[in-house]
């Protein structure tokens, strides 16, 4: 009967959250049987902590509970809050990397994130994959990292083998280094491999990259230049100035993301060796000079209608 009893106990629902729909709590490594149980007890997940430490013993459960971070519903009972700790349903969170970050900004979030243990070094430029990675309560940031860099080299290694022939790269890192000019010059993904035809027609044939964004680098470090380009910034002197210097910059500008990835091995067909912003979030693409002009004529004028515009609009 006493028997019959504890186990009705057991299956019976657990109290409600003390605020929301459940309750969230963290175990660390170590805390063992008496640690977690003391912690749901004080959680308000269970009732009684001896309770639940002798149904963890007899059910063999102690030797198996895992450490983490768990969410537990309301009125759960102890024999779901335990099948729970010992199968190791964690949170899990999203931790999202956009496409275009520069790696001080990819370290920035991995700082912040406060699920996260551990110190980190700011990685090279480029060395990551941007996408959206799940992590778990006390994972450590070098681990996170380590992760992104991984995905990033399988990505690569695949598109490298597969890349179009006749590409100028000596090396993957300089497909890298392409790719996140391709990023950073546009936000369409249907453009990228455009873009990336334009900048290598203009390798391959001596030309300047004269990449806006590459400018930037040089100046910040990867952090937005806060207004349009100036004159003197166009003319200051760096390693990344592709005004200035021949060939690719010396490293990345960005970790581009997949698909400036595929664009730069993979780039459009085209002969066009010039671009310029249309007005509507795209680019107008030449082969010739004199064209391309006109096109940079025409994107003035809109730049001029629009502040005009933002002149006259009252004051908010």
């Amino acid at each position: 009967m006493l028997i019959a009893s504890g186990i009705g106990v057991f299956v019976m629902p657990g109290p409600a959250a003390r605020s929301g729909v459940s309750t969230r709590l963290v175990f660390p490594t170590g805390a063992g049987l008496p640690g977690i149980a003391k912690g749901l007890e004080r959680g308000g997940v269970v009732r009684s902590a001896l309770l639940f430490m002798a149904g963890a013993k007899l059910s063999g459960a102690s030797r198996s509970l895992k450490a983490g971070e768990y969410d537990f519903p309301n009125h759960a009972s102890m024999a779901a809050v335990m099948a729970q700790i010992r199968d190791g349903r964690i949170v899990r969170h999203s931790l999202t990397i956009p496409e275009g970050f520069s790696s001080g900004q990819v370290l920035a979030v991995l700082r912040a994130a406060p699920e996260l243990a551990g110190y980190i070094a700011q990685p090279p430029e480029g060395a990551i994959l941007p996408e959206t990675y799940q992590v778990v309560w006390g994972e450590t940031r070098a681990h996170v990292l380590a992760r992104m860099r991984a995905a990033r080299d399988a990505l690569l290694a695949r598109l490298w083998a597969g890349r179009r022939p006749g590409l100028p790269y000596r090396s993957p890192d300089e497909a890298v280094i392409l790719a996140s000019i391709v990023e950073k010059e546009t936000a369409l993904t249907s453009e990228r491999p455009h873009i990336a035809a334009v900048f290598l027609n203009r390798l391959a044939k001596g030309m300047r990259l004269e990449s806006d964004p590459t400018v930037v680098y040089g100046l910040t470090g990867g952090q937005p230049l806060g207004h349009g380009l100036r004159v003197s910034e166009l003319q200051h002197q760096t390693p990344y100035n592709t005004y200035l210097i021949a060939g690719l910059p010396p490293t990345a500008i960005a970790n581009p993301g997949r698909a400036a990835l595929v664009a730069a091995l993979d780039p459009a067909p085209s002969s066009d060796l010039y671009f310029v912003a249309d007005g509507t979030g795209g680019h107008v693409f030449s082969s010739d000079i004199a064209t391309h002009l006109k096109n940079v004529a025409r994107w003035r004028g809109i730049e001029q209608a629009r502040n005009a515009a933002a002149a006259k609009a009252p004051a908010p």
